[in-house]
């Protein structure tokens, strides 16, 4: 069985929803968070509070997580947030073009994360797991869901759909990206037991997107429960923000590599030395998607090639090296550019498909010698390899919608 929650939601006025919304912390620029700060009320405030100190303060640092703290309780004093009355579930209703997808938000348990019921499938770095449990363990709230996910059973879709039908949006909007975003609030007692029984029936839950955001949860929960002689299990702190969809709803895009230089190749060489591992071939069609596993598009010097990796190179048994990421990276980023370590090495770069193969092609152009397309990988690749207890390798997916930040808190205590 799976436990989640309802909460007292911290959240916005409906009239200021627009105004509060933004894209979460970690996929935007410094840049790019000054910009949305410009709106007195928008969320950026809390999430990256660095925007409101002077240029040069450190981003990790107690300054930053104190300021998004103060700006927490300025939002709430001020009522661009409220409290909600009793505790509760959200739907959350999300379209981006034709693909929609229905989730719950509610409260996931620190403890079934620990114990291996809420699955993982990447490595958390240390600077950024520290960063968000600092973040959480000052201001004293979730700011960020989690992004969990679990096997879809026709039960759980059909309540989705029953209550969405049944219920009223508190929130629609439409982000600067054209997605569509609706909160229907589950306020009745019968729907909230409806809900906790359906979670009931789930096995596990899988993390699609905020393992870092998961294991802050788990710190900070260790650290308050130390602080609490009269710890229950019950607090607040040992649950943590998740917007939960079926996996079926899920729609994952291609996590793209453009690469600095041949790593001292020059372009024969480099070609020659790919089609030892990989069949080689000019692309049928420019800009190159590749149109099933084990392809890929390469942009070099102008030209788009497809790549398909030869039997025999890869084991096709192995849950995490038959994952196009670990093909790539094992039989050419690794051996051939020398990228031993793609989390660090700067020579190497990801861009989400969500920017379009044009934004490889324009990388490459700019200077940067070649990129690579890949093929989405499935969420069932990712279940299974969490299900095996593996880790995929960084950068395996890119999920899309994104969940907004600013729609909901959870608060600590």
């Amino acid at each position: 069985m799976s436990v989640v929650r309802p909460f007292r939601a911290v959240r916005p006025k409906a009239e200021l929803v627009e105004k509060v919304n933004c894209p979460p912390y970690d996929v935007v620029s410094y840049e790019e968070a000054k910009e949305y700060g410009k709106t007195p009320e928008s969320f950026m405030h809390i999430i990256r509070a660095e925007i409101d100190l002077p240029e040069g303060t450190p981003h990790y640092g107690k300054p930053v997580y104190e300021k998004a703290r103060d700006n927490l309780r300025e939002f709430i004093e001020k009522g661009i947030l409220v409290q909600d009355d009793e505790p509760r579930y959200y739907i959350y209703w999300q379209k981006m073009g034709d693909h929609v997808q229905i989730g719950v938000v509610g409260c996931a348990s620190v403890d079934e994360y620990q114990k291996g019921l809420i699955k993982k499938h990447e490595l958390t770095r240390q600077d950024k797991e520290d960063d968000r449990a600092n973040h959480v363990y000052t201001v004293g709230a979730n700011t960020g869901p989690v992004f969990l996910t679990f096997r879809s059973t026709g039960k759980f879709d059909n309540l989705l759909k029953e209550l969405v039908e049944k219920l009223t949006p508190i929130y629609d909007f439409t982000d600067e990206n054209g997605v569509i975003h609706r909160v229907y609030p589950v306020k009745e007692k019968e729907d909230i037991e409806k809900v906790e029984k359906a979670f009931e029936e789930i096995p596990a839950l899988y993390i699609a997107d905020g393992h870092h955001r998961a294991a802050s949860a788990s710190r900070v929960r260790e650290m308050m429960k130390s602080e609490n002689p009269a710890h229950t299990g019950t607090e607040e702190y040992n649950f943590f923000l998740s917007v939960i969809f079926p996996h079926s709803h899920l729609q994952v895009l291609d996590y793209n590599r453009v690469v600095k230089d041949l790593n001292g190749l020059s372009k024969e060489e480099f070609l020659e030395k790919i089609g030892e591992k990989f069949e080689v071939s000019e692309a049928p069609e420019a800009p190159y998607k590749p149109k099933k596993k084990h392809e890929f598009g390469m942009y070099l010097d102008g030209k788009w090639y497809v790549l398909r990796a030869k039997p025999g190179s890869f084991d096709e048994n192995d849950p995490v090296k038959s994952l196009d990421a670990s093909i790539l990276q094992e039989n050419l980023l690794h051996p051939i550019l020398g990228i031993e370590n793609p989390r660090k090495d700067p020579r190497i770069d990801f861009i989400g498909g969500i920017r379009g193969l044009g934004a490889l092609e324009k990388r490459v152009n700019e200077g940067w010698a070649v990129a690579f397309s890949m093929f989405p990988t499935s969420i069932d690749e990712l279940m299974t390899v969490a299900d095996k207890g593996m880790i995929m390798p960084p950068k395996s997916t890119w999920f899309e919608p994104k969940l907004r930040s600013g729609l909901f808190v959870h608060l600590l205590k």
